[in-house]
């Protein structure tokens, strides 16, 4: 049974860091690449950044670029978000994630975690 867990979340004041895991398990990790999706109060979700399988290329989405780096532990089936410079606009569910190779946009993705919950607020 796939499984994915994320872990990390909480309230933070504007300007700190975070660093988001998501334990993965029921599948070869190291094979997939693994993605962190947002969804806000009210909106909708958001893709936020996409790491290869290997970790060899990474994205983002432009409004946490240069504040967030994803990364991935294979030897650990662990998927991270560092976030720094947190902005109220940061406030969301945060998910990882799996990438499943077929689909486009998020049905693309074919197991989610059941999110964390980052608040950012002074």
């Amino acid at each position: 049974e796939v499984q994915l867990v994320e872990s990390g979340g909480g309230l933070v004041q504007p300007g700190g860091s975070l660093r988001l895991s998501c334990a993965a398990s029921g599948f070869t990790f190291s094979s997939y690449s693994m993605t962190w999706v947002r969804q806000a109060p009210g909106k909708g979700l958001e893709w936020v950044s996409t790491i290869y399988s290997d970790g060899s290329n990474t994205y983002y989405t432009d409004s946490v670029k240069g504040r967030s780096t994803i990364s991935r532990d294979n030897a650990k089936n662990t998927l991270y978000l560092q976030m720094n410079s947190l902005e109220s606009e940061d406030t969301a569910v945060y998910y990882c994630a799996k990438d499943g190779g077929d689909g486009l946009g998020f049905s693309r993705y074919d197991y989610w975690g059941q999110g964390t919950q980052v608040t950012v607020s002074s």
